[in-house]
């Protein structure tokens, strides 16, 4: 406080009190980049990663990380198992993700463990699908006999085929290929509770 005196008449200035300054904003954490396996790298063995994953090359063993993204040229012969996951090549194994994607592109022989699950139309999935709670916790070859192995005559779910395209040429191991018409319009997926 000032206080200063003029002839007739006392002036008082008081300082207004002042709100402590607000704490520094927390900055997000930082996404790194994800780690990338380019198209001329093949791997044997398991690759594990904390991070985020992004394949164009071949993979031949299990793979775990936290985001996934199979490019259009990725071929993965082994289990995957990511908190999500996007799947625009070639897999021939399980997947036990929280959230897959499977994109036009893709080609996948093996059984889904999802909590939430997409298509789009033109992907080629043969296997089981099966929706859990928590996909990552859970072991596929526990509980439902129908997640065991798939089944003897499986059947694959194709994008209609333009009438000017010929059919393929019948198959000779005994799989029967069914062409069913897929919707283009999915309605949103329900997450949580």
């Amino acid at each position: 406080m000032f206080s200063s005196r003029n002839k007739d008449k006392e002036v008082v200035s008081v300082a207004a009190p002042t709100a402590p300054p607000p704490p520094p904003a927390k900055r997000a954490p930082r996404a790194s980049a994800p780690s990338i396996i380019s198209a001329d790298l093949t791997i044997n063995g398991t690759l594990n990663s904390t991070g985020d994953v992004q394949i164009d090359g071949r993979i031949e063993g299990d793979v775990h990380s936290t985001g996934l993204v199979i490019g259009e040229k990725a071929f993965i012969h082994g289990e995957v198992l990511a908190e999500d996951v996007t799947i625009r090549g070639r897999v021939q194994g399980s997947v036990r993700a929280r959230k897959v994607l499977l994109c036009s592109t893709c080609h996948v022989e093996g059984n889904i463990l999802h909590e939430a699950f997409a298509v789009e139309a033109g992907a080629f999935f043969e296997g089981n699908c099966r929706h859990s709670d928590n996909p990552l916790a859970e072991d596929p070859n526990r509980g439902s006999t129908e997640f065991k192995a798939a089944p003897a005559a499986p059947v694959s779910v194709i994008a209609p085929v333009p009438a000017a395209v010929p059919s393929p040429a019948p198959r000779t191991d005994g799989i029967a290929v069914v062409a069913k018409p897929v919707a283009a319009n999915f309605a949103p997926l329900k997450t949580g509770a």
